[in-house]
């Protein structure tokens, strides 16, 4: 599998190069055939990636240990299962991911991308495939996983015992996949500088990029807490270790700009503001890969042996340095037509809620190079705790969180504070209940009793626009209540797929107070047949068992407990010593309830081997964060519904054999079969649209056909603007006057459009007799060829 690696990664390389370079080429020079020839070299990466990533599999489930990159993350003893996470679980081999993630977005980018974007469009494929062709370029010269040792061993070093566990599977690829994903709104924004087309014909498509984005760093983050709640041992979710924060900047950037890109699809505004978000949020991602691949910056989940954190740097200072000269230079075109009106208003709050955004990622951005600065000026490596974190950005979340309930229930252009104080009174009446229940139930912290007041509070307003947009809706249209309310869902799905997903953030942030505030911890050692008691629960040791294996030694801890003195459950703690890592790595058992959850960690055996310490711990409302993932991703989906559902396709091999240091002749023959087709298909795809040419009328209809579908596009904005305007009315978010004068102004806008469209349709009318006269030209000579040569 060496040689069809290294020869796919090469093909890869230079198809990202080709594709790189022939759209720029053919948008400078006039040559459509050489734009259409880029995009299809764009297609054939990822062909040629995932053949790379087959082989790469294949050589970890055959055990060819013949490879470096084998021979370092894999042996004999590991379970059949881990097979792909030992695919990324070190440098190479997440490279190589991170790869083939960025040629299968760009190339959904480019086959589902509207021909209406023009030259944005093979703009955007060439920054995609620049950035495609560093990771390929960094991978070929100096982390190649196809690496072969001269001398290979019979068994190998074995995955890292922390990654053997079922989150494994999906935290890290999704990090990898929502960071690189970033790459997407980067690349369209830097296109519409570029091509000078700053309008919002990229809006749709940006929004839509950076919320799948959003939404795989969002999982991604959610996931690794979970794994850190469940292996680590220690109780808590979140450390602010600086590769969890290399994830969350870029997923606070990305959740800015969603918010402001509805505001330019609305109203045409903060088109400025938009590009530096998006700007400020690649570099963020770029610093991500720099923390991840060896940067000096300490922290226990990035590659430390890695050489490659100044590539990285240097990538990212160089895409920092191009992306805001190209916004300096493009600034005077892409000043946004409308401005805001008044500060009470939905725009209005949407920007104060990116600043905190920006002001919570760059607060973060200074505990995470603060170690750097600290050794730059000779004071040692000094490092940013917890506390620092948690001090300054828990009062900035807290403001966002208020703004998630305010924001909402604000109109756009200009509101009222009668109107506001309208809709705010019944969610602020529940706020101010459930706080005062609370404080008498015992809740005595004042930031715990803010944080559970301002979360019910956007609780409240959101269930309350539920509640009477669907009476609104059933009284307008009949029908039974949850007909109106499914059809209330549907009418504005990114508002109330977005309603979802700050109910998701509301059960994060219960879950976060009551697990800060309230949590209760115990240190315990226990002969068996002993117990201890923790809040509620009392624990007693039944017994332990030891499994020993060729790479570990498993022991686990069996404990009944009992709530009340009534028996609830018996549950199981596991502990692993891996000799060849020299690590003891944890299962916790936990029982988790919405209430709360019981945490036993099974730490050490003594001498007697009769005995054990355990860490017990009871965390309030940790269950709520846990199921926020799914709310989460179930507003995702209504926010960008309809969605395509992917095919997965399961293969079934047999088990493991024994370790395959040279391959087979037959296995060299097939490689050679496959890169040899490789070959031969790359060059017939890319180089086919070079040798045909359309003809000029045919490129005229086409332009006709775009300058129609942005007309349909502008006219569907101004029939979304009628819609959302009667909602807001409905629900008593505007005066019946303001609503009549907006009404009219609308309608007159859609009528101008119409007759627009009309006129492009006539246009299109006679580029179409153009081609059909072209084509009785072209057949009445071939005719007459015919007739010379019968004739002759």
């Amino acid at each position: 599998m060496a040689e069809l690696g290294q020869a796919t990664l090469i093909i890869a390389l230079a198809l990202s190069a080709y594709g790189m370079v022939t759209p720029l080429l053919g948008v400078r020079r006039g040559v459509p055939s050489l734009v259409v020839s880029g995009r299809r070299a764009t297609y054939l990466t990822l062909l040629s990636l995932t053949i790379a990533t087959t082989a790469l599999v294949v050589a970890f489930l055959d055990n060819q240990f013949n490879l470096q990159y084998v021979a370092e993350h894999s042996n004999l003893a590991m379970p059949r299962v881990y097979t792909w996470v030992a695919f990324y679980a070190g440098n190479e081999g997440s490279l190589l991911y991170i790869a083939l993630s960025l040629s299968l977005v760009s190339a959904l980018v480019m086959w589902t991308s509207p021909s209406r974007l023009g030259t944005l469009r093979p703009y955007a494929n060439s920054v995609l495939m620049l950035i495609l062709t560093f990771f390929l370029a960094v991978m070929v010269t100096l982390a190649n996983p196809f690496t072969e040792l001269a001398n290979a061993p019979l068994d190998g070093r074995g995955i890292n015992p922390l990654l053997q566990h079922p989150g494994m599977f999906f935290h890290p690829p999704l990090l990898m996949t929502g960071l690189i994903a970033v790459s997407v709104p980067f690349a369209l924004a830097m296109g519409a500088m570029l091509s000078g087309r700053v309008d919002d014909d990229w809006v749709d498509i940006g929004r839509t990029w950076g919320i799948i984005a959003w939404a795989l760093l969002g999982t991604g983050l959610l996931l690794g807490a979970w794994w850190a709640y469940t292996i680590l041992g220690w109780g808590g979710y979140w450390a602010w270790d600086p590769v969890e924060n290399a994830a969350l900047m870029p997923w606070l950037g990305l959740t800015a700009f969603i918010h402001s890109i509805m505001v330019q699809k609305r109203r045409g505004m903060f088109r400025l503001w938009n590009m530096v978000l998006v700007n400020v949020t690649f570099v963020l991602a770029s610093f991500g890969m720099f923390i991840n691949r060896g940067g000096s910056v300490p922290s226990v989940h990035s590659f430390g042996a890695s050489t490659l954190g100044w590539i990285f740097l240097s990538f990212m200072a160089v895409a920092a340095v191009a992306s805001f000269s190209l916004f300096i230079h493009k600034m005077s075109i892409l000043k946004s037509v409308e401005s805001l009106e008044s500060t009470l208003s939905r725009e209005a709050s949407f920007l104060l809620n990116n600043l905190l955004l920006l002001g919570v990622a760059f607060v973060t951005l200074w505990g995470v190079i603060f170690p750097l600065i600290s050794q730059l000026f000779g004071k040692g490596t000094i490092t940013v705790g917890q506390p620092f974190y948690n001090q300054v950005n828990g009062p900035l979340f807290l403001v966002l969180i208020f703004l998630m309930g305010v924001g909402p229930l604000l109109p756009w252009r200009h509101g009222s504070w009668a109107t506001l104080r309208k809709a705010i009174a019944l969610p602020g009446s529940v706020a101010v209940g459930v706080t005062v229940v609370l404080a008498v139930l015992g809740v005595r912290q004042p930031y715990a009793l803010l944080g559970f007041g301002v979360s019910t509070l956007v609780a409240a307003s959101i269930f309350q626009e539920w509640v009477r947009g669907t009476i609104a809706r059933k009284r307008a249209s009949g029908g039974s209540y949850p007909i109106a309310f499914l059809g209330l869902m549907s009418a504005n799905r990114p508002r109330y797929g977005g309603y979802i997903v700050h109910l998701a953030i509301v059960m994060l942030a219960f879950g976060v107070v009551g697990s800060s505030f309230y949590d209760l911890e115990k240190d315990v050692l226990l002969p068996v047949g002993g117990s201890a008691t923790i809040g509620d629960y009392e624990i007693e040791f039944i017994k332990i068992d030891v499994m020993p294996f060729s790479d570990r030694t498993e022991r686990t801890a069996t404990v009944d407990v009992y709530k009340n003195g009534k028996y609830i459950d018996t549950m199981v703690a596991w502990q692993g010593f891996y000799p060849d890592f020299r690590m003891l790595s944890t299962r916790v058992a936990i029982r988790s309830t919405p209430v709360d959850d019981l945490y036993v960690m099974f730490s050490e055996v003594q001498p007697d081997g009769q005995s054990a310490a355990f860490r017990l711990l009871m965390n309030p409302l940790v269950w709520w964060m846990w199921v926020a993932g799914p709310v989460m991703i179930l507003g995702t989906v209504v926010a960008l519904w309809p969605a395509r559902q992917r095919a997965v396709a399961y293969v079934t091999r047999p088990d493991r054999a024994s370790p395959l240091p040279q391959g087979t002749g037959g296995e060299r023959t097939m490689s050679i079969l496959i890169i040899t087709l490789l070959i031969i298909v790359s060059l017939g795809f890319v180089v086919y649209p070079l040798v045909t040419r359309r003809p000029e009328s045919e490129a005229s209809e086409e332009l006709a056909q775009q300058a129609t579908q942005q007309l349909r596009q502008a006219r569907e904005r101004i029939y979304e603007e009628i819609r959302a305007l009667q909602q807001e009315f409905f629900l008593a978010h505007m005066s019946k006057e303001e609503y009549q004068a907006r009404l009219a102004e609308a309608r007159v806008q859609a009528a101008t459009l119409l007759q627009q469209q009309e006129q492009v349709q006539e246009t299109l009318a006679q580029a179409e007799a153009a081609v059909e006269a072209q084509m009785e030209r072209i057949t009445g000579a071939s005719s007459a060829g015919v007739d010379a040569q019968e004739k002759g």
